[in-house]
């Protein structure tokens, strides 16, 4: 065998070699590929889920659950593909089809929650957090016209004023209950601040005012549970009638 025929099937092999792995890099590339884009369609899947199960339900509308709906059956249609054996998504899949059937008749049956402390408010603030996060990678990843997207951001900032709104409202009414005007004066009086700093206030005319109501009762109350009473002198009174005395003794002196 001559040198060059050495020659070449070396380089041959090693050019085999070579070709050999280019198409394990490629094949594994794919497969991690594959991977994140379930990874990426399990995730929005959840994330549809759990905004559709948790949202309060003086915050879900039909609008909002067969969006939600839509988004999470497209999404689950992408992922069928990569994972077809998944009988689980595929009974999904069909339940979803049936929902958004019925249009904005579809059952919403998520209960109201009151928003009654911090930890609530934060838990439906990350709630709206999340469902933004959504509609912004719907639009990117083709799911959702750009002009519907804005609707419902606009929709999105809207229900975040009014979690901002019963927050106020409740802890202001709870304080008044438990005897308190003065931590309602200040949840109203953040209430009141909170709304005359919205870039759109006129849309809240009617919850500022109710706001700005609550908070001249809560300081009507605080007025009048500081001042003093006949039972109770205050420092002021005492020294008014201390006055009055030396007053009264300067008198007898002159006289």
């Amino acid at each position: 065998m001559s040198a060059l025929v050495i020659t070449l099937l070396i380089v041959g092999g090693i050019a085999l070699l070579m070709v050999i792995a280019y198409i394990n890099h490629a094949v594994e590339n794919s497969k991690l590929e594959k991977a994140r884009q379930r990874a990426d369609l399990l995730d929005r899947i959840r994330r549809c889920q759990d905004i559709s199960e948790r949202m309060p339900g003086q915050l879900m509308t039909p609008q909002l659950k067969l969006l939600l709906s839509q988004l999470q059956l497209q999404v689950s249609e992408r992922l069928l593909p990569l994972d077809k054996q998944n009988a689980t998504l595929q009974s999904d899949i069909a339940t979803l089809k049936s929902e958004i059937a019925k249009g904005e008749f579809i059952a919403v049956q998520n209960p109201p929650q009151p928003i009654a402390n911090e930890a609530k408010a934060k838990d439906v603030r990350f709630l709206l957090e999340n469902l933004h996060a959504l509609i912004t990678g719907s639009v990117q990843g083709g799911l959702l016209p750009a002009n519907e997207g804005k609707h419902w951001l606009k929709q999105i900032r809207q229900m975040l004023v009014l979690v901002h709104i019963e927050f106020f409202n409740t802890l202001g009414q709870t304080a008044l209950q438990q005897n308190q005007p003065g931590q309602a004066r200040l949840a109203f009086e953040r209430g009141v601040q909170y709304l005359r700093k919205q870039p759109e206030p006129a849309a809240y005319q009617a919850q500022l005012k109710r706001l700005e109501e609550q908070l001249a009762r809560a300081n009507a109350m605080v007025l009048n549970k500081n001042a003093p009473t006949a039972e109770e002198p205050s420092q002021l009174t005492e020294g008014l009638k201390d006055l009055e005395d030396d007053g009264w003794k300067k008198k007898n002196i002159y006289d």
